[in-house]
């Protein structure tokens, strides 16, 4: 990209821009920061439009670069590119306007609520409890902000403590660490490679769980123990979640 001429980068960022510049395909990514793949049918649905409406929208996705696809029988499943697509939409959406949208339902208000104090972002952990782990990491030493966020050799040690897998240095393009705005909590939360590997720990560890068929996740007793007793996270972070069953963004 830094070797192009600056016509074609203004013409590639007019035409990215251009994709994410219509209701149905922003839900749609929004949808996918969940990390999984969904058919169109499913994302149809969620979008609420038509199937030949959400399948001319996911041409564009595919073809712009935003979302890949592949074919299971009848089944066409997608997802987002990759993990710097998921920082990309999760850092503009953290960037909107603060201008909460009434809440006209129960159910809603409860969707939301789960969303904000914990869920995945593509594949690894948000909302208050990717950003209270974030902090605790850097208050115990784990994470040094001073010249940019890395891992410490506490904080590796700390992780292969737990067990967690972490990528060998070095082994690919992925940053070790990264930081990603929260669009809940407006601060970061831990992405990177040593993120997902937390966030795959604390599925296959029963930490957490998703609630529902939606991106947000809850604590269990495991977990709420397991962090308190790792990180001293506070009760506002550790606390019960409310149950939101219906799969949301």
């Amino acid at each position: 990209m830094g070797n192009r001429h600056p016509h074609e980068q203004s013409a590639g960022l007019a035409a990215l821009a251009g994709l994410l510049a219509d209701r149905t395909r922003a839900t749609i990514c929004l949808a996918l920061l969940d990390g999984r793949a969904w058919t169109a049918t499913e994302l149809a649905r969620h979008a609420q439009v038509a199937a030949s409406t959400a399948t001319g929208h996911l041409n564009l996705l595919v073809d712009g670069g935003l979302l890949t696809q592949e074919r299971q029988g009848r089944h066409r499943y997608v997802r987002l590119a990759g993990p710097g697509t998921a920082e990309l939409i999760e850092l503009l959406t953290a960037n909107l306007p603060h201008r909460p949208e009434p809440v006209s339902s129960l159910s809603m208000a409860r969707q939301r609520g789960a969303l904000a104090q914990g869920r995945t972002c593509y594949d690894h952990l948000a909302g208050k409890l990717g950003v209270g782990i974030a902090d605790a990491m850097t208050a115990r030493g784990h994470l040094d902000w001073a010249r940019g966020l890395t891992l410490t050799e506490p904080g590796t040690a700390w992780l292969r403590g737990l067990g967690v897998a972490l990528p060998p240095s070095g082994s690919g393009r992925r940053p070790v660490v990264r930081s990603c705005l929260d669009w809940t909590e407006r601060r970061p939360h831990l992405a990177g490679a040593v993120g997902a590997a937390l966030c795959r720990y604390a599925f296959d560890a029963g930490w957490i769980t998703r609630i529902g068929t939606s991106r947000a996740v809850a604590l269990t007793g495991l977990g709420r123990d397991a962090l308190r007793e790792q990180l001293d996270l506070p009760d506002e972070v550790v606390e019960r979640q409310p149950d939101a069953s219906t799969r949301g963004g």
